[in-house]
């Protein structure tokens, strides 16, 4: 049964809610992401808050579509992925068992958390649903404001520790699937890289960009693990400018009229050095571009043709 259909068949309206705070993830950008969580105590509002959160994102997603590198969703639709092509088993591992070592004590153990996870039991099944924590979790921004609230026509200061829930959840986790609702909330907490590195190798197998270049070394040097730089190497295969000789020989014609200063051997090839694979990578995404108005050259993101 799809993920979405399993979750909208549990009664999550009478589930168990333990919620957890996470900090993390921590170590190495290039590694295995950890995690250090602590579990806290709800009253019934916020239980309940926590259901009618989770029963909302159910109720709006239309479709549910295969994650990919490029794949978008919006707020009628979500992704979906396996669980272990995620770092999602080492996250759960740490909110397994809400012993009394891991509960929070102080407000010290809240301050600071990057996300939080609400699980809902029902039964045997655990629904794991993780959103990001808002600004107010920060110290900084905890220290920076007094908190108010208006009552009997007036307002008056509330001292005590204030910290805010999301209305939606980022992504949901449910045996061995992830319905992911907010892509890129999804990619931070669980380090979610494997489809831009899998796509990257697969940009530096392809003859036709091998051909495109004396070495590639600088270019994979360049980009690396770093997580822009890998979803711009993927954006290029997809944009397959490399392919097409003709726009391969209008960048070598005239890259010089839009600032670029890429050298070439005597076969046409590009010699990528540190100091121009940046150049190489914004021609090869086709993100300079001249006005036709102004006659002024602009970098962009966006390059969807227009029709005219």
């Amino acid at each position: 049964m799809p993920i979405l259909e399993e979750l909208r068949a549990l009664y999550l309206a009478n589930a168990q809610v333990t919620l957890w705070t996470v900090k993390g993830p921590t170590g190495p950008a290039a590694g295995a992401p950890d995690y250090s969580c602590r579990w806290v105590e709800t009253d019934d509002d916020v239980d309940n808050a926590l259901r009618e959160t989770i029963a909302s994102d159910l109720a709006r997603i239309e479709e549910v579509l295969d994650y990919t590198l490029l794949a978008q969703n919006n707020e009628a639709s979500g992704l979906t992925v396996p669980a272990d092509e995620t770092y999602a088993n080492r996250l759960l591992a740490e909110v397994a068992e809400e012993t009394q070592p891991r509960k929070v004590l102080n407000v010290k153990h809240l301050l600071n958390s990057k996300s939080y996870v609400a699980k809902f039991t029902v039964g045997d099944q655990i629904t794991y649903a993780v959103s990001k924590t808002e600004p107010g979790w920060k110290t900084k921004k905890a220290h920076s404001v007094r908190d108010v609230f208006f009552q009997d026509h007036q307002l008056a200061i509330d001292e005590r520790p204030h910290f805010e829930l999301s209305r939606t959840f980022d992504f949901i986790i449910l045996g061995d699937e992830v319905l992911i609702l907010d892509k890129n909330a999804f990619e931070s907490v669980l380090r979610h890289k494997a489809a831009q590195r899998e796509d990257f190798a697969t940009l530096q197998a392809e003859q036709d960009f091998l051909d495109a270049f004396v070495d590639i070394a600088p270019i994979v040097a360049y980009v690396g693990d770093n997580k822009i730089q890998l979803r711009r190497a993927c954006a290029i295969r997809m944009k397959g400018h490399y392919r097409d000789p003709d726009f391969m020989q209008h960048l070598r014609d005239n890259q010089g009229e839009y600032g670029f200063a890429i050298a070439f051997d005597g076969d046409g090839k590009i010699i990528a050095t540190p100091e121009t694979c940046q150049q190489i990578m914004k021609a090869l995404l086709d993100h300079r571009l001249k006005s036709g108005f102004s006659g002024m050259v602009y970098d962009v993101q966006d390059t969807t043709p227009v029709n005219v």
